[in-house]
């Protein structure tokens, strides 16, 4: 309507100024004049639309309809397309907390490259060319290895001027990237510092001041936080303890089990006899490995069932030494159904600490008896099959194998 009446206008004005001629040739160039302007107008406004209508074709995503993907915007679903909102001259990821654009304002892009060819840029929230969140990882990975290199505990005024953000800022940045505040990633420090000088044998008062800490009591008190043990335990690295030991075959290569008289400390599989073995003693240096074979016939018969069998959780009597979290984490791990997986964010979340998720990711990392806590159960955030300690291979078996055991 708005461009009838526009026409009509422009019509009566150029009328106005043609109207009086002198003559009936006048009137027939007032004629010819009135009826060229409005076909040079159609013609336009045609070249205009077939324009508008190029780019739409070549930009908006095509293998979805249109409507599916304002779906997801609107649900603020993680999707492999952008979004640009034409009021604003902004592009945004699906997942964008903006405030929702009116529909008919919306063009789809396949990436960023299409949306700025277009002339949009880039969101400031939702930061869709990942720019800022490369700058925050830089800075969050310097201020960890400034943690790392010091000798005491720096402070968070200290750590957000070396950043040059505010300290609030700062706080956020880094809770954000490792899911603990910078007092809890030193207080882990220290304690792997403590760790490793205690199971070298080190007086526990030397290692106690050379990790940092300021007492024997601050450690004593915290234990099952800092090392999921005394600190003597820790120096002993097993002295004066048997692990019981027996090697079989199973569906992946050699199995190896490991088991206290508290019960199964270690399994381990698809490598050599002597790499298993090396792992196992790693984890207890000073304790005394002896096969015993007949011991542990029903725990590897156990293991090698669930191997061919997946369909109930494998139920066995363990003896996890880790701090209070990583036995958190993988108690947490064990409530997972077979055939079933859940993102490492997901995890956090049933953890209690859905900011956590790095230290839930390392948490799966060193857990020491696989198959009996299922971190294979874990993927990425896309799905995807993330890192695994006996090889990603072997992770989509055991999965396609639960898989297939639940569905039947």
């Amino acid at each position: 309507m708005c461009g009838s009446r526009r026409t009509a206008a422009s019509r009566s004005s150029f009328a106005e100024r043609h109207r009086h001629s002198g003559n009936g040739q006048g009137d027939f160039r007032f004629f010819l004049a009135v009826r060229m302007s409005g076909r040079k107008l159609r013609m336009a406004t045609s070249r205009r639309k077939r324009q508008i209508g190029g780019m739409r074709e070549t930009n908006t995503i095509d293998r979805l309809p249109d409507e599916h993907l304002w779906e997801q915007v609107l649900t603020r679903q993680p999707a492999d397309f952008l979004y640009a909102v034409t009021t604003m001259g902004v592009y945004c990821r699906p997942a964008c907390p903006s405030p929702r654009p009116l529909r008919k304002n919306v063009r789809f892009f396949r990436n960023t490259d299409e949306a700025e060819a277009a002339g949009f840029r880039a969101c400031k929230r939702c930061d869709p060319k990942g720019e800022r969140a490369a700058i925050a990882q830089a800075v969050v990975r310097d201020a960890c290895g400034f943690i790392e290199a010091a000798e005491y505990t720096p402070s968070l005024d200290t750590l957000a001027a070396r950043s040059g953000y505010s300290r609030f800022h700062f706080l956020r940045m880094f809770r954000d990237h490792t899911g603990v505040t910078p007092r809890s990633y030193a207080e882990g420090v220290r304690a792997r510092r403590l760790h490793a000088a205690l199971a070298g044998g080190a007086r526990v008062a030397d290692a106690v001041a050379d990790a940092g800490f300021g007492s024997e009591s601050r450690v004593y008190e915290k234990t099952g936080t800092l090392l999921g043990m005394t600190p003597g335990a820790a120096r002993r690295g097993g002295q004066g303890e048997a692990i019981r030991t027996t090697i079989a075959d199973c569906p992946f290569g050699r199995l190896l089990v490991g088991a206290t008289d508290k019960g199964v400390c270690f399994i381990g599989f698809a490598e050599p006899d002597e790499a298993l073995l090396g792992d196992l003693r790693r984890r207890f240096p000073k304790a005394e490995i002896v096969t015993d074979d007949a011991a542990l016939a029903g725990t590897v018969r156990a293991v090698l069932d669930f191997l061919d069998e997946p369909k109930q959780a494998l139920d066995l009597p363990l003896d996890l030494r880790g701090t209070l979290f990583q036995q958190r984490v993988w108690q947490t791990l064990c409530r997972i159904p077979p055939g079933q997986t859940r993102t490492y964010a997901e995890l956090a979340a049933m953890v209690g600490n859905p900011r956590a998720i790095r230290a839930v990711a390392r948490s799966c990392a060193t857990n020491p008896v696989s198959l009996a806590v299922p971190c294979h159960r874990v993927v990425g955030s896309d799905g995807t099959l993330t890192g695994y300690r006996w090889g990603v291979p072997r992770k989509r078996a055991l999965l396609d194998r639960e898989k297939a055991a639940a569905s039947v």
